[in-house]
């Protein structure tokens, strides 16, 4: 399993490029848990309802879904990446 990297801290000061760094860290870690986390405490700095709104989803789906009791669908995760303006990207990994 991959090394964990520092998990750097979210909040309502940092910019769209902190919070992609954030997300994409907790996604080079292969924790789920992470992953989850990662995304749910983006999402809080955000209008929720507005993510729903353009996610399709109802607001207390978004807070059930990255609370971490559960895993939320993959759908579930890229609509919300999406309304919040963000997407995957898939790069090959080092093999070292």
């Amino acid at each position: 399993m991959p090394e964990k990297p520092d998990k750097p801290i979210m909040s309502p000061e940092s910019s769209r490029s902190e919070i992609a760094e954030c997300i994409n860290n907790a996604f080079k870690s292969a924790d789920i848990v992470a992953i989850y986390q990662a995304i749910g405490d983006a999402t809080r700095l955000h209008n929720v309802s507005d993510i729903a709104k353009k996610a399709n989803l109802g607001r207390t789906s978004i807070y059930r879904a990255f609370r971490g009791r559960q895993s939320p669908n993959f759908l579930t995760v890229l609509s919300v990446l999406d309304a919040m303006g963000f997407q995957l990207s898939i790069t090959v990994a080092s093999l070292i």
